[in-house]
């Protein structure tokens, strides 16, 4: 997998795959996952991210992957799901727990697996991320509640798109949501 996708994707984007992965097996073990599924969907995550902005949105309509509204303006979003398809079919990996996290890793969704959590975590804290507001805290909570974790990476995301001109995937405020409304009635 590893030297196909060094062809595929840039040194730093490799960098920062490996990055997820470590920090998704970590997050693995402490959370009781499958510490192998959790590297290679980490490793795979961002297995699109390298192709160019327009032939992301060529690819999704040619593989038939489903396309939002949001995803036909931004279709550098698609990478999520090419992600998934490509670890299916170019890849070999068959296990859907590991599709649907490398799917759902920027945005989370509603009800997330355990392995979407550790997915979508580990891509916001490897350790070769710049550092983002409240990022110290944040990697302690992926660790000790990984619930909460989830909750203050889609706050912030918020919080930040909100302050910029950029626009929000619909999927990412429902998934916080569901998520502050879960918690509450904990």
């Amino acid at each position: 997998m590893i030297t196909r996708l060094k062809g595929k994707i840039s040194a730093t984007r490799l960098t920062h795959s490996f990055g997820v992965e470590y920090t998704a097996a970590c997050l693995a073990m402490v959370h009781g996952e499958d510490v192998e599924k959790a590297r290679i969907a980490g490793l795979l995550h961002d297995c699109a991210k390298g192709l160019p902005t327009k032939t992301k949105l060529e690819k999704a309509r040619k593989h038939g992957l489903p396309v939002s509204k949001y995803e036909e303006k931004n279709p550098d979003m698609l990478h999520a799901k090419l992600g998934a398809y490509y670890a299916r079919y170019k890849y070999d990996v068959v296990d859907q727990v590991i599709l649907d996290a490398i799917t759902y890793h920027t945005t989370g969704r509603p009800n997330m697996t355990l392995m979407d959590k550790i997915i979508f975590v580990a891509d916001y804290i490897e350790p070769n991320r710049k550092m983002l507001p409240e990022m110290e805290e944040i990697r302690k909570e992926a660790f000790t509640d990984l619930d909460a974790c989830v909750i203050h990476i889609l706050k912030n995301t918020l919080d930040y798109l909100n302050r910029t001109t950029a626009e929000m995937d619909y999927m990412t405020q429902k998934t916080y949501d569901f998520y502050v409304v879960h918690n509450m009635e904990l």
